[in-house]
């Protein structure tokens, strides 16, 4: 399951539109802003300005048009895929490693917020991504194998705590990691903070985010032994 066509479509040539679209702004309003005595960056806006035609505009589009391209990249590399069978679920991603559950280790499949989340009968999480997939198709698509969806959430919702520094009942090294997670979620820095959440995963800490808040509860990984739950 991808991506709808039509979204897609604005992906691939509304970005760059908008990209040129921008830049030709930009140039246009060069001179006007190089005027201006409060406004900042003057420097480069005044260069711009200096520019002769028609190479100002050619340039200004082709940059909108680049920065555009760079942003289709950006979300192609991060939109997340997800092929269901009757045997396994994988969810993929250009830019980063595929995660393969087993159909025999799925209790429940529901959506979290923007997340996809493959539950264990047990409450281990085998997998939670982040997705821009709809709801609705994501239920088809999981129901349509025999998946058991849930329209209601997360079974084990009530589990989890709000994180805060110094926090009792976490396993040895968790905090730390929390503590920059948080950090690299104040700075939108997404590869990070998903680094992070499979170091805690190691340690038997699941993780869900709200509105940059860390929400955390303790389970068993797969074969861990006994394990604080």
């Amino acid at each position: 399951m991808t991506v709808p066509a039509g979204e897609r479509a604005l992906i691939a040539w509304g970005f760059p539109s908008a990209g040129m679209a921008l830049g030709w702004l930009l140039k246009a309003a060069a001179g006007w802003i190089a005027g201006l005595s409060w406004a900042p960056f003057q420097g480069p806006f005044k260069l711009v300005a200096e520019i002769p035609e028609p190479w100002a505009t050619i340039g200004a589009l082709v940059l909108g048009l680049v920065a555009g391209l760079l942003l289709v990249l950006t979300a192609i590399g991060e939109r997340l895929t997800v092929t269901v069978t009757d045997g396994t679920a994988v969810l993929a991603r250009v830019d980063g490693p595929s995660r393969t559950v087993a159909r025999a280790d799925v209790a429940a499949v529901f959506v979290d917020g923007k997340q996809l989340v493959l539950q264990g009968a047990d409450g281990w999480e085998h997998a939670r991504e982040a997705s821009d997939l709809r709801a609705a198709d994501l239920r088809a698509a999981f129901a349509a194998h025999g998946y058991p969806w849930r329209d209601e959430g997360d079974p084990h919702g009530a589990l989890f705590r709000l994180w805060v520094p110094d926090l009792p009942g976490l396993p040895a090294g968790a905090g730390a990691l929390l503590t920059a997670r948080a950090k690299a979620l104040s700075k939108r820095e997404e590869t990070e903070s998903a680094v992070l959440r499979e170091e805690l995963r190691r340690l038997g800490v699941l993780v869900r985010d709200e509105q940059r808040r860390q929400y955390w509860r303790v389970a068993t990984p797969p074969g861990s032994g006994d394990h604080v739950g």
